[in-house]
């Protein structure tokens, strides 16, 4: 007899899976949680999620609802940093509309999007999790050195919606946890021009493996917070 593939009983869906954090966050549930599907939602996946859409955010969440699992994850791995024609910058000189345009809209207003059609989808009892990546350039307290005003500012504002989010959230759903995440440096392509010397750098599989044990081990007591890869809790 052949072995027999299980049927899934939840349902974990990863928002951004064809970069390098959610590929491999991706292939992490995948072989971690076999009792799980795996739904990779973007730009270019089956099922198409633009951020900069509204309409396929709300196209994707009825899509995932149609599934008629229960969703256990929902694991948002987006972000810029930089273009050709958005660069951090290292003073308010180089500020320019365009690129802060579409840094609040890819790191803040597009996850706020998802956040309004997807946080429903999560069931009203029981454990879940809804979990963002920031970035601790986010935080305005851990701020020391200045520049990169735009990045900054769009993840500190994504880091005010989950916080706000993770409270409204509570009352329908009191056991969902909410999360602002920072991976790390990670080698991928938006962190690659920006690390230094290649030092406390993190591979994609070694990033997924440290967010997979932190999101398993969340409780509701962490919900509205902002930590590190390393679940160490990072100031606002």
């Amino acid at each position: 007899m052949g072995l027999e593939k299980s049927v899934p009983s939840s349902l974990t869906v990863i928002i951004g899976g064809s970069g390098s954090i959610g590929s491999a966050c991706a292939e992490e549930f995948i072989y971690r949680r076999p009792d799980t599907e795996v739904m990779i939602l973007g730009r270019e996946s089956e099922t198409k999620l633009d951020l900069l859409s509204e309409d396929s955010i709300s196209d994707a969440a009825a899509k995932v609802a149609s599934r008629g699992l229960p969703v256990s994850i929902i694991l948002v791995a987006t972000g810029i940093l930089h273009t050709k024609l958005v660069q951090p910058e290292k003073t308010w000189r180089q500020i320019n509309q365009p690129a802060l345009d579409s840094l609040f809209r890819l790191n803040a207003i597009g996850p706020m999007l998802v956040m309004k059609h997807f946080l429903p989808l999560l069931p009203k009892l029981g454990k879940s999790i809804f979990a963002c990546l920031s970035a601790r350039v986010g935080s305005i307290t851990d701020n020391e050195l200045g520049g990169w005003y735009g990045y900054r500012a769009s993840k500190a504002a994504l880091n005010q919606f989950m916080k706000t989010a993770s409270i409204e959230l509570s009352r329908t759903r009191p056991e969902a946890v909410c999360l602002a995440i920072h991976p790390g440096t990670v080698a991928t392509r938006l962190s690659d021009p920006f690390s230094k010397n290649g030092l406390n750098v993190l591979t994609p599989r070694d990033c997924a493996k440290r967010l997979y044990k932190l999101l398993s081990e969340a409780d509701i007591r962490d919900s509205g917070g902002f930590f590190d890869y390393e679940k160490r809790r990072i100031p606002w």
